[in-house]
């Protein structure tokens, strides 16, 4: 079983972490997403629902040590209804009989919907006392990951979704690529020293400069359209991935621990490698919806 709680890490230097663990991780669970793309992308979108089932898990258990209860069950059903439902959405006709098919975005509406409601509703048998934390808990967690992380499915759905859903992904990696060289090897002044001091404007430059040239890259030769595409993209997904990441050390500082969890050897918890990933969700979605055609 995975340790869900706080617990001591070895001091790996600059780079923070066990980069063998982490390489490892990285390129299995790399492989595995790669893989689900290419040959089977309903199994993409269950790895993707596993992953974010996790994570409300990590951050539910977490919660725990401050003494709010989150609705787990719920929250951890709805994820996984968030995630899976909206990319069935088009194939099920629609049941009034004027044979149009589901929406994707009207059923993802509908799940989160019911999500919040029935997890306001499982809080309640255990009284007033402390209500209004722990629902305010839960309906964090749905709005910071399911609602977040499905924007990746609305992704996929959409035409040529496969090279939507690549170009997001590698432009936030690259992101975090550039962003560790360019901590490492140049970085000298602090992001934001309060909230996470490994971070740099260095470290910052350099994600700029990863992001920005693969998804200028992709632009071209992944989404076939106008290379300034890219341009907008990369420092966008920068930005906010940048942010995920700040709002997620603020969420640990604020909860006392180093990681989510040690579930990924090397790279700590699912949160810990999500974090990017969820805020430069919704805004990669409407960059590619508004500026690249279908």
């Amino acid at each position: 079983m995975p340790d869900w709680g706080h617990h001591d890490k070895a001091d790996y230097g600059r780079a923070g972490r066990d980069l063998r663990a982490a390489t490892i991780t990285g390129v299995l669970l790399g492989a595995a997403v790669v893989a689900s793309l290419a040959f089977f992308r309903f199994g993409f979108i269950l790895i993707m629902a596993a992953l974010t089932i996790l994570a409300t898990i990590e951050l539910g258990q977490n919660f725990r040590r401050r003494g709010i209860r989150t609705s787990a069950i719920p929250i951890a059903v709805g994820t996984g209804c968030a995630v899976i439902f909206p990319y069935l959405a088009p194939y099920v006709p629609s049941i009034n009989g004027n044979g149009e098919r589901l929406a994707a975005n009207a059923v993802l509406l509908g799940v989160l919907g019911l999500t919040a409601i029935v997890s306001l509703a499982w809080r309640m048998p255990r009284g007033s006392d402390g209500f209004l934390a722990d629902a305010s808990a839960s309906l964090f967690l749905i709005a910071y990951v399911p609602l977040l992380g499905s924007f990746v499915t609305l992704m996929l759905t959409d035409d040529h979704g496969v090279p939507r859903v690549v170009t997001f992904i590698l432009v936030v990696v690259m992101s975090d690529l550039g962003g560790y060289v360019g901590g490492v090897l140049f970085g000298k002044h602090k992001l934001a020293p309060v909230i996470s001091p490994k971070k740099s404007w260095e470290g910052l430059a350099g994600s700029v400069v990863f992001s920005t040239t693969a998804a200028i890259l992709m632009a071209v030769f992944g989404l076939d359209t106008h290379w300034w595409v890219g341009l907008v993209l990369g420092p966008c997904l920068v930005v906010v991935g940048t942010l995920g990441d700040l709002v997620e050390s603020l969420i640990k500082r604020d909860l006392g621990i180093k990681d989510m969890s040690n579930f990924l050897p090397g790279h700590g918890g699912v949160m810990d490698r999500l974090d990017s990933l969820l805020l430069a969700a919704p805004v990669a979605w409407l960059i590619m919806y508004l500026l690249v055609a279908g």
